[in-house]
């Protein structure tokens, strides 16, 4: 690891002591308060979730046009996938987020209803992508996300 970098290493969420993963804040990258420049996953199963919207278990749209509220039903819907598979939020180490005609004005909100269930202390790898649509017109947001669990 290079000289000046911040790590901190967890094992929490991980059943087992060499599992974990490894936060890093190069030293020459710009220190994001909401997600980690660089995650390393170490565990003997990688869990990939496939892009979740606004949708709950009925198939209904959740929120219509608040993207605050799409957002926290696309986190409830990652939070179910990941605990079908054994994993939980503390777990996951890369996350991309897709939203419809992205401004930068959204950034604030979509962190407000992610910040809700992802630790601030120690966020995933993150990437934010600005489409012009989604599968369906009503969706304004879609998360997919990547965990590491022992």
């Amino acid at each position: 690891m290079g000289a000046g970098n911040s790590v901190v290493w967890s094992d929490q969420g991980f059943r087992g002591t060499v599992l974990g993963h490894l936060n890093i804040r190069p030293s020459g990258l710009w220190n994001w308060p909401t997600f980690t420049q660089v995650v390393t996953g170490r565990g003997a199963e990688t869990v990939y979730v496939s892009g979740q919207v606004a949708l709950d278990a009925n198939g209904s749209l959740v929120g219509g046009d608040d993207l605050g509220a799409q957002t926290e039903q696309a986190m409830r819907n990652l939070e179910t996938a990941l605990d079908s598979a054994g994993a939980t939020f503390a777990d996951v180490i890369k996350m991309t987020v897709f939203v419809v005609d992205y401004e930068p004005e959204h950034r604030p909100v979509i962190a407000a209803a992610r910040d809700q269930f992802l630790s601030t202390d120690r966020p995933p790898a993150s990437t934010l992508v600005g489409v012009t649509a989604l599968a369906a017109p009503e969706y304004l947001i879609e998360i997919e996300a990547v965990a590491v669990i022992g």
